[in-house]
């Protein structure tokens, strides 16, 4: 016995010693533990409070939604909400070369914080996030924050839902079990008969078309022969495509708006969505992309709202409005968070291999026009 208490001794003291370095480690590495984010966070939304507004620039749609729901307002009375509506991109770079900083926060498609991140108009928004259930990456799916630019900090993804390629069908002249595969589109009796909207004008299929560039198994190739050889009729109004489609003109639509499409079926018209082709699902943001400007009139108030929006909260409040709004993309990256009202072909599945192109090596659309431009030249359109 007396031989042993020593060797207990020391195995206690080492065990003291050892629990109280990872304790003062774990207080380094955590800015000594919770009390550091609550300060700052307090100190921000006093901050906030006395900037007393917030430029929003959106693109009109989802992101208005939690605003029209008044939840923050409530939260946070004193912090006024201007929202800007349109392509927050050209307003913003028009803006600064005018020497003019207005916006606080832009969000939309996945080119408008990409182009504001290009354009180094941006602050960090991973030092902005305060609040650890935003900053906690496990509360999102696959248990990681989504950036699209490679530095994995200024624009943030909080929207993804599956990519089948924005191509829609009249439910009475289309059989869909005849279409299994993207190149089932290039038999002679669909000659004609397709409508597709231009992606040269940014938005609705330029997110689709890429997918389709970088899938192994289409490639330049298949869009080549989509464009040269199907004798496609291209429009760029949003609202032409599902018109065209649902009146027999075009039964078929490549790249017609998702929304524009529910909101149609929703009307009574003999409209849908193709499901996912052979040759797999993509990805995509859809308007989820959010980018904190620098120079920002009001930092704090930015700070505040991003917080709250990214929490789970904000992004429920943000789901939940969008999706009574008839969107059919408003699945939120946040998987605490209840899927149930999101429409099931907008929801993402475990398992399934997504092709990503919202990355920093797939936002260029320039290899992909010279293919799309070539194709169309071909076909004298």
């Amino acid at each position: 016995m007396k031989r042993n208490r020593p060797y207990k001794l020391k195995t206690f003291a080492l065990g003291t010693v050892a629990a109280m370095i990872f304790g003062v480690l774990l207080r380094v590495e955590t800015g000594f533990g919770a009390e550091s984010w609550r300060a700052e966070w307090e100190k921000t939304v006093e901050a906030a409070k006395k900037e007393g507004q917030l430029n929003l620039y959106l693109f009109p749609g989802g992101p208005l939604h939690p605003i029209r729901a008044g939840v923050f307002q409530k939260k946070f009375p004193e912090i006024k909400i201007v929202t800007v509506a349109g392509d927050p991109v050209p307003r913003i770079l028009a803006e600064r070369r005018a020497e003019k900083y207005i916006a606080d926060i832009a969000i939309g498609g996945t080119s408008t914080p990409w182009d504001l991140y290009l354009a180094k108009a941006l602050d960090p928004i991973k030092e902005a996030m305060i609040l650890p259930e935003v900053a906690d990456e496990s509360k999102w799916w696959q248990g990681r924050h989504r950036f699209i630019d490679p530095e994995r900090r200024y624009a943030f993804v909080f929207i993804g839902i599956p990519q089948t390629g924005n191509i829609a069908y009249n439910t009475n002249l289309v059989d869909p079990k005849e279409l299994q595969s993207l190149w089932d589109f290039l038999k002679p009796k669909w000659k004609g008969k397709i409508a597709a909207r231009d992606i040269r004008a940014s938005g609705t299929g330029t997110v689709a078309i890429r997918i389709f560039f970088y899938n192994s198994k289409l490639g330049p190739e298949f869009i080549r022969k989509l464009f040269g050889e199907a004798d496609i009729t291209l429009f760029r109004d949003r609202r032409q495509g599902v018109d065209w489609m649902a009146t027999g003109k075009y039964p078929i639509c490549f790249f017609c708006s998702r929304t524009d499409v529910a909101q149609a079926r929703q009307q009574g018209l003999s409209v849908a969505e193709f499901g996912a082709m052979k040759e797999g699902v993509g990805i995509t943001s859809s308007g989820g992309n959010i980018g904190l400007l620098n120079r920002a009139p009001h930092p704090n108030a930015a700070k505040v709202y991003i917080n709250w929006f990214l929490s789970r909260e904000g992004q429920m409040t943000f789901q939940t409005e969008y999706v009574k709004a008839g969107a059919s993309d408003a699945n939120s990256l946040r998987i605490d968070i209840s899927k149930e009202m999101v429409p099931p072909e907008s929801r993402l599945k475990e398992g399934v291999n997504y092709i990503d192109v919202d990355t920093a090596d797939r936002m260029s659309m320039e290899p992909i026009l010279k293919v799309f431009n070539e194709a169309i030249a071909k076909a004298g359109k």
